[in-house]
């Protein structure tokens, strides 16, 4: 939070606990291999994989309860949708790579409902007065980040033949990310909103601040 109280906010869908856990069990015996790599993979936590739908970098207080409604709308105009986490790929290109990610697959449908779905977290975002990250929409879960520039060929020929589980998703979440405040450095996420995807939601949702996403989730703390 900044020193006007402005907050770094990105709304997300976030795979269940299985699909992580079987992502998870994936990656440890590769992690654990030496890297002919120039630099160091930052390896990125099972409890913090997302999908990012919007990503807000500065979000007064006075944005958040109309982003809230907003974000409640945009969600219940879109369906719940079968995804997948598989293959791999580097950004900014897999020849001089700053960051690792594994893929989401679906079908094109699918994929075209949650490309609209980040479209309309994104607007409700900057309707409520956020700003807002642009950038073309490629829908990922970062596994790895780099200090430097690296070509990552090999690590991402292994990396990209990994299958997952499928799973619905069925909401998007908010989060506040505390840059520095989690574990050797990491960003801690506060999970402050649920937007059930699908028309008429049981239940508004609403930011609940006081409590860590940890117990909200039932996830180990997301401090990183």
């Amino acid at each position: 939070m900044g020193d006007d109280g402005a907050m770094r906010l990105f709304a997300a869908v976030v795979p269940p606990q299985e699909v992580c856990d079987d992502l998870s069990e994936f990656l440890q015996p590769r992690q654990a291999s030496t890297t002919d790599l120039p630099a160091r993979l930052r390896w990125t936590l099972p409890h913090q994989w997302h999908v990012t739908m919007a990503f807000m970098p500065e979000v007064a207080p006075r944005c958040l309860e109309e982003l809230d409604d907003r974000l409640t709308r945009a969600c219940a105009k879109r369906r719940a949708l079968p995804m997948q986490v598989a293959g791999a790929g580097a950004y900014p290109h897999i020849p001089v790579a700053k960051v690792i990610w594994a893929g989401v697959r679906m079908e094109e449908a699918d994929r075209e409902e949650l490309r609209r779905l980040s479209v309309g977290c994104r607007s409700a975002a900057a309707k409520s007065g956020a700003d807002v990250e642009g950038g073309r929409f490629h829908p990922h879960l970062t596994l790895a980040r780099l200090g430097r520039p690296a070509n990552v060929h090999r690590w991402i020929e292994v990396l990209d033949t990994y299958d997952g589980p499928g799973w619905v998703a069925q909401e998007v979440c908010l989060f506040a990310s505390h840059l520095g405040q989690g574990h050797r450095g990491r960003p801690r996420y506060e999970l402050i909103g649920r937007y059930r995807l699908g028309k008429d939601p049981p239940s508004p949702a609403r930011r609940e601040r006081a409590q860590s996403v940890g117990q909200l989730l039932q996830f180990p703390a997301r401090d990183g």
